[in-house]
């Protein structure tokens, strides 16, 4: 009981509303509650009418009153009016077939006593997170790592899952930076039994995007159903015992969530927006149209480089490298919106599944090379390899002289393998060839005949979503015991988003294309022509200025050195590029901050440096 409570306490962050825990012949669950529906009979662990299944969850079930009302009807009585509660009669009347019914965020685990075997079940998308180590005495599984680590769970680091991170900067699933620990994957269950055996099944796979158009394929009705779907998506978040509100950057996913809500609500909705001193990333302006429009009650706050004391409590929350530097704002807005509501509606998921960025152009664009024979593309590779590393151009010849889409993909979106090989000592490389791609992110990616763009959209709307995205958002909220529903993210807007062709999705130039024809006309027309911002922070200035010390001191000392992963001679050759002014480094040197502080952070926290040590360098 004792490790069972030291679990949940070190997640208090997420639940400071209520706790529970309940122990069983050989299973013991616990949770912390973040009451945001039924606030007084709410209280979990939660049980059907006999005792026999008992739920922890995390997260909100959308579609609970109409699953209770059909499961009343059926003969189970309820004591509560939780989403929570129809979960246990949900299992019981359907068994595992009952999941494709859920509609929402969530991660639970279910103790069936009477078959002596435990369920977690992880949403569709991945929107909560779920972790787990099983070992020989046992499956020991929490909302974070940081869970597992205080139950004791071995944690060695995983080179691989390190290797992984050098090229994404964020660790996909089911890897984790610990050998012995994994994410349990979006839309799968994992069923643990008494003997120990373990078995993941999947419930839910993203579809595929469609390439061509349909001769019979309908804007207008296409329009019609989109706008129908997404309003339906807002209305089902909006509904909470506590104070809600919504994130508002000014860009057209989150303005139009705004735009939906306050055309569903009687009263004003509460809206939050973060912005710069640095007027290329201050979209403050563009926020403040819509909440003008919309009669919003509008908070803003600005943020100053003095936010950077922030950096060591992220790297903290995380438990493991993540170098997307918008967890910074992300987190400041989340603290921000938690001091008036409890809630907030957010636009993500609008770019992966809308094609909203930049690099799905820049895929249609490479497609051209398919053309060009591979005696060509190896003069190319040649050519690339007697450049200097300063050279303009060296990696956009790399990337251009892969064999295969998925290859060019992989290059032109994230960390070139070039630059790779340049940074990186030899045993920290991934073979980076299309046959590798498939084989390690075959859930993540299509068959081999599929088009470039589609690769490009699922990948993105799966493996990066996952990763990345929503690791940021759920880590950085929840940091501030807020939760963030993502109406853009309901499972049968994604199902519909995979049926509208790709060529009205990007058409022109313009991403997001038929979102924008669905829902522009509630927007202030300045925001559907401006330039796409993103949610991003002056990174590049604050490593020069506010963040240099810390970062020439950790990525120029000795423990830096001795772990023998980077170059020394070419991480100084970046710092002093970035901070001259000749390159814009600021990706590749907050990784590596990211990292190190990271790597500081485990030695400092229980996990032995000798260890963590000896198992990279043993790789």
């Amino acid at each position: 009981m004792s490790t069972l409570q030291a679990m949940c306490d070190v997640i208090r962050h997420r639940g400071p509303d209520d706790s529970g825990y309940h122990v069983d012949r050989g299973c013991a669950i616990g949770m912390r509650r973040l009451s945001i529906i039924d606030l007084t009979t709410g209280h979990q662990p939660m049980s059907n009418e006999d005792g026999s299944v008992w739920v922890v969850f995390n997260g909100e079930i959308y579609n609970y009153a109409e699953l209770r009302e059909r499961l009343i009807r059926q003969g189970h009585r309820f004591t509560t009016h939780s989403d929570t509660e129809t979960l246990v009669h949900l299992y019981e009347e359907e068994g595992t077939a009952g999941f494709e019914k859920l509609r929402g965020m969530f991660a639970f685990a279910l103790w069936d006593a009477r078959r002596r075997k435990l369920l977690l079940v992880r949403d569709r998308l991945g929107k909560k997170p779920l972790y787990y180590a099983a070992l020989p005495e046992g499956l020991y599984f929490g909302s974070e790592l940081k869970c597992l680590r205080a139950a004791g769970v071995p944690l060695e680091v995983d080179a691989d899952a390190l290797r992984l991170y050098f090229q994404f900067t964020w660790i996909p699933d089911p890897w984790t930076a610990f050998a012995g620990v994994r994410r349990l994957e979006a839309g799968t269950w994992l069923e643990y039994d008494a003997d120990g055996t373990l078995d993941i099944s999947r419930y839910w796979r993203m579809p595929a995007p469609t390439a061509n158009t349909p001769a019979d394929f309908s804007e207008t009705a296409t329009c019609t159903k989109l706008r129908e779907i997404f309003d339906e998506s807002v209305k089902m978040r909006m509904i909470a015992d506590v104070p809600l509100g919504a994130f508002l950057s000014g860009g057209i996913d989150s303005s139009s969530v705004v735009a939906s809500m306050a055309l569903q609500s009687s009263d004003p909705v509460k809206t939050f927006s973060i912005g710069f001193e640095e007027a290329e990333y201050n979209e403050l302006s563009y926020a403040a149209m819509v909440a003008r429009q919309y009669k919003t009650e509008h908070h803003e706050i600005l943020v100053r480089p003095d936010c950077i004391n922030l950096v060591q409590k992220l790297v903290r929350q995380f438990d493991e490298p993540f170098a997307d530097s918008s967890a910074i704002p992300t987190y400041i807005v989340s603290e921000f919106a938690a001091r008036h509501v409890k809630v907030a509606l957010s636009g993500d998921g609008g770019d992966e599944l809308f094609g909203g960025y930049e690099s799905f152009q820049i895929v249609q664009k490479l497609q051209r090379y398919d053309a060009v024979p591979q005696m060509v593309r190896g003069f190319f590779s040649a050519v690339a390899d007697r450049l200097p590393y300063s050279a303009y151009g060296k990696n956009y010849l790399h990337m251009v002289s892969r064999p295969g889409a998925i290859g060019r993909y992989f290059e032109s979106n994230y960390a070139p393998w070039h630059m790779r090989k340049q940074l990186l000592e030899p045993e920290w490389m991934l073979p980076g060839d299309e046959a590798y791609y498939l084989r390690a992110f075959g859930d993540y990616l299509l068959p081999g005949e599929a088009d470039p763009l589609s690769q490009a959209l699922y990948f993105e709307a799966t493996a990066k979503l996952t990763g990345d995205m929503l690791v940021k958002v759920d880590r950085m909220s929840m940091a501030n015991s807020l939760e963030v529903r993502s109406p853009l993210l309901d499972h049968c807007l994604a199902e519909f988003a995979a049926t509208i062709p790709n060529e009205w999705k990007i058409r022109n130039g313009v991403g997001k294309y038929i979102l924008i024809r669905a829902l522009g006309d509630r927007l202030p027309p300045e925001l559907l022509t401006r330039s796409k911002m993103g949610f991003a922070v002056p990174m590049s200035p604050w490593l020069r200025g506010p963040l240099r010390e810390m970062l020439w001191d950790h990525l120029t000392s000795q423990k830096f050195r001795d772990r023998r992963i980077a170059s020394p001679e070419f991480v100084r050759d970046l710092l002093e590029e970035h901070q001259s002014g000749r390159r814009d480094n600021r990706t590749w040197l907050w990784a590596l901050l990211v990292l190190e502080m990271w790597f500081r952070e485990i030695e400092e926290g229980g996990v032995g440096q000798e260890c963590a040590v000896k198992s990279l360098a043993g790789k």
